[in-house]
């Protein structure tokens, strides 16, 4: 290849990578017309570009095209594929299943043969290795996710690793293995690692660091290497992959210095075993995304160290990202990628044009100053990509950096190659244990004395750009350092200045915010100074809680309300008293809670920042009333504006409660998430909501919201949401607030209907 094409190939890809996101109707065609066009006017580097960018844009659309169809949710399937990941966790294991077969086990569905990855649940599974062939009886559903502000975007994670279902497996009719996994050395080794007499920490680093293993770290050290800015030491990335590459080339050289003295320089055949060397370490890893892009960066990294023909550093840059690009496009969206990515376009900034550090002194200033320029570059995509920021990570990553390259991932690697003299091996990695116990210790030295900092929502984008920005100010050659030095100061205090606005910052303005949950409850209220929850989110069998995932640990609510004892509306308690300080719980009488609480019964009223609470029923009696029935009713209302949260209640105790309602209400949570029993004809002609909110699951099997329901909030007039549909639905009441409705999905779905933008559907079901 030409130098001078990396560029355009790496711009092909691109064009293609947004092509096939885009997916806009004709543009496959579009480019078949382009692509003969050129071929007719004898443009053929114009027509390989075109080429280039249809090849990228199918294999997205293919991913895209391949997911699962809404005709097939929750429809019994059999697939028959190949395991490529099992995880357990107690009692379950999670699967990663790519698919080579599907089929409805019913006639009528339509056909699943575009599946070529999912996801799977399976309770009590059989032991179960990867690269087994399986067949197994599943319920998908296609990818998706709770949408709530500031949160993991699941169904973006599940896009970017190409799978296109979810669901769980059946015990009936019951699985069968089909065929055992084929050999490999990956598997042997970590078997072979399991016997060896290791600290589980040592054992589960040591998998890590030397194999990419990093589903065999727990919980607690990603949570350490998170709040220390050391995650990226954990996965196969090109520092383990140059180093395997580099050790193999210093070796070859060595030997090729002792049988050609005179002509060493001008082997070949060392740069081809490196490069081999780089490639077999990669596949040994899994050649997973990470490594995958570690072995290409290295590869073409190598071409240009070798001088042979080679590229330059920015052109070999533009051909690395176009090879990894072209090899996985799902990869646009990884944040690993454009982290990697960046972090070698600030070093070819930085060194370029420099002369080779002199001495074990100048590598060691070349080495300090190098890490203090990619701090801050680092620092501003880590924030950017994960809303966080790791204090310490600039200083860490001065010790972890070396101590990882130079020795930790040397010893572990030297430890495997020395695995026919145990003695030896056991040497290397009880070494490998003590240097791991002490850089643990650091980083949770680290960790206490500089913790963990998730900066407010509005200071994330302005606060990434200005580190970002400050690196390439100290990474720019020629420029005088007093410049830098005051353009980094304006710079870092532009975002510091921003002032942290609360969500409600005035008296007399409620924000309430009905949290995505999936079939369940939860809902904000919040005013310049209080802060409360209705109902708490359901508690899943897996004994994942959405409440866990929507705040960081030590939050302050003052009243939470839960609606009564069901798992949907009171299952994320456990969370919330883990996680979260609560100063009063209020409950229905008689629901049975694992924490204190007090009554909540109609009559009793607060008013905060202006806002009045009432609590409207049940009564003080309440024995004669199912759980549905002695839910919680909640209205806060200011001035004018009012919003209603019923909880599960019925049409019957709906109208006993009626005549304490106002005479409109701005926003209502439906009851019982829009079944049919709730949402009564009375209440609805009575309240003629504004907005009404449908708290549901996406394909639920319940059929929320009815049918009949929501034909009868619109012939009222009411602008209806579905958290199912919307995610998160976020609405300001007060004199002084804005008027719109906010969703965490975007909108574009919606064609027209009550209200403008409002739900024109009348029911999913």
């Amino acid at each position: 290849m030409q130098p001078g094409l990396a560029i355009p190939l790496a711009l092909a890809v691109l064009a293609g990578v947004l092509g096939g996101h885009l997916a806009a109707p004709g543009a496959i065609e579009a480019l078949a017309v382009g692509l003969l066009v050129m071929l007719a006017g004898r443009r053929v580097r114009l027509a390989m570009a075109l080429v280039v960018v249809a090849l990228v844009a199918v294999q997205l659309l293919m991913v895209r095209g391949g997911e699962l169809a809404p005709g097939l949710t929750r429809q019994d399937l059999r697939l028959e594929g190949r395991l490529v990941s099992v995880e357990s966790d107690a009692r379950l294991a999670r699967l990663t299943l790519e698919v080579t077969e599907c089929h409805p086990l019913a006639e009528t569905l339509p056909d699943c043969r575009g599946l070529e990855r999912v996801r799977l649940s399976f309770f009590d599974a059989p032991a179960m290795v990867p690269g087994e062939r399986w067949r197994l009886t599943v319920r998908l559903r296609p990818p998706s996710g709770f949408a709530n502000p500031g949160t993991f975007d699941y169904r973006g994670w599940l896009w970017r690793e190409g799978i296109q279902a979810s669901g769980y497996v059946r015990r009936e009719p019951a699985p069968r293995r089909l065929a055992t996994a084929p050999f490999l050395l990956r598997r042997l080794a970590l078997a072979h690692l399991d016997e060896q007499g290791l600290a589980a920490r040592h054992r589960r680093w040591l998998a890590a660091l030397t194999l990419g293993a990093s589903e065999r770290l727990e919980t607690r050290d990603w949570d350490l290497l998170n709040a220390t800015g050391t995650t990226h030491l954990m996965v196969i990335s090109g520092l383990h992959v140059g180093l395997v590459a580099a050790f193999a080339l210093w070796l070859a050289r060595g030997l090729a210095r002792l049988v050609t003295p005179g002509a060493w320089r001008l082997a070949v055949w060392p740069w081809w075993l490196a490069g081999a060397a780089a490639v077999g370490y990669a596949g040994l890893a899994g050649l997973e995304p990470p490594a995958l892009r570690a072995m290409i960066m290295t590869l073409v990294g190598m071409w240009v160290a070798s001088g042979r023909h080679a590229p330059g550093p920015w052109q070999a840059w533009w051909l690395a990202l176009a090879l990894v690009l072209l090899a996985d496009p799902l990869s646009a969206w990884r944040p690993g990628l454009w982290l990697s990515f960046a972090a070698v376009a600030l070093l070819i900034l930085v060194w370029q044009g420099r002369a080779r550090p002199q001495g074990v002194g100048g590598w060691l200033r070349a080495l300090v100053r190098t890490q203090l320029l990619l701090a801050p570059l680092m620092a501003a995509a880590v924030l950017l990509a994960f809303d966080r920021l790791a204090p310490a990570a600039p200083l860490v990553n001065l010790v972890a950096v070396p101590l990882v390259s130079s020795l930790l991932v040397p010893l572990g690697l030297l430890g495997w190659l020395t695995a026919w003299l145990p003695p030896l091996s056991a040497l290397c990695w009880a070494l490998f244990g003590l240097l791991v116990d002490g850089l643990a210790s650091l980083l949770s030295l680290a960790a206490t004395w500089l913790p963990l900092w998730r900066p407010a929502p509005s200071r994330v984008v302005p606060l990434g750009l200005a580190l970002g920005l400050a690196a390439l100010l100290w990474a720019l050659p020629g420029l005088v350092p007093r410049l830098r030095l005051v353009g980094t100061a304006l710079l870092l205090l532009v975002p510091l200045g921003l002032s942290s606005s609360s969500p409600v910052p005035v008296e007399g303005l409620l924000r309430v915010r009905v949290h995505d949950v999936g079939q369940g409850q939860l809902v904000e209220l919040r005013t310049a100074g209080y802060r409360a929850l209705y109902d708490t989110g359901p508690r899943f069998g897996s004994g994942f809680m959405p409440l866990g995932s929507l705040w960081p640990p030590g939050q302050h609510f003052d009243d939470v309300l839960i609606s009564h004892a069901d798992q949907d509306h009171a299952g994320g308690l456990p969370a919330l008293r883990e996680q979260h300080r609560v100063t009063r719980f209020l409950a229905p009488p008689g629901e049975v809670l694992d924490v204190a609480a007090e009554p909540c019964t109609a009559g009793r009223e607060w008013r905060r920042d202006g806002v009045t609470f009432r609590i409207l029923w049940p009564p003080a009696e309440t024995g004669e009333l199912s759980s549905n029935d002695r839910s919680c009713v909640l209205l806060a209302s200011v001035g004018e504006h009012h919003v209603l949260i019923t909880g599960d209640v019925g049409r019957n105790a709906e109208r006993r409660f009626l005549a304490a309602l106002p005479s409109t209400v701005t926003l209502l949570v439906a009851g019982h998430h829009g079944s049919a029993t709730s949402s009564g004809l009375l209440l609805v002609r009575r309240l003629a909501p504004r907005h009404v909110v449908f708290s549901a699951a996406r394909d639920n099997p319940f059929g929320h919201p009815a049918g009949s329901v929501v034909r009868r909030f619109r012939e009222v007039g009411s602008c209806l949401w579905n958290t199912a549909r919307d995610g998160a639905v976020t609405l300001w009441l007060g004199a002084d607030a804005r008027r719109d409705v906010r969703t965490e999905r975007p909108a574009a779905w919606r064609q027209g209907g009550v209200g403008g933008s409002c739900l024109a559907l009348e029911s999913p079901h």
